[in-house]
């Protein structure tokens, strides 16, 4: 193979890897961003039952720390979740997946639910507002400055 073929099949091979990884770039509507920065709906809490089980991050879940879990944000996002009831507010990291219930977007910890008095009602209404997302993977074999 010549020097010209090979170095296209890993252009190539590079460019699918950023594809693959999310790591291409792409413009983002205002829609998009606005989904991302804001959404409401119902929130429920998981405490004891879960107490020391991993998480889909890997990590031990404990319900005494500020995290939830959420079916679209991403990993160790950072979210302001406000109580559209009481107006109480907290902020909570990403750490697992869920809610499993029809209707809900985000599944609380105890110390979350209790920030935002909700834990008697067990679902409520919420805001959520993204804070902060983590930085995106870095690319395979590259290495950090």
């Amino acid at each position: 193979m010549s020097k010209l073929g090979l170095s296209m099949v890993l252009l190539t091979g590079l460019v699918l890897m950023y594809d693959i990884y999310g790591l291409g770039l792409r413009p983002v509507s205002a829609k998009e961003e606005t989904a991302l920065s804001f959404q409401s709906g119902w929130a429920s809490w998981y405490g004891v039952e879960q107490q020391g089980m991993l998480t889909a991050t890997g990590e031990k879940f404990d319900r005494h720390k500020l995290t939830a879990a959420s079916r679209k944000l991403p990993f160790n996002a950072r979210v302001r979740v406000t109580n559209r009831e009481n107006g109480r507010a907290v902020v909570v990291r990403i750490n697992d997946r869920g809610p499993y219930v029809k209707n809900r977007v985000l599944d609380l910890s105890e110390a979350a639910a209790n920030a935002l008095d909700m834990k008697k009602m067990g679902v409520t209404p919420v805001k959520i507002e993204v804070l902060e997302l983590p930085p995106p993977p870095a690319a395979p074999g590259s290495t950090l400055p």
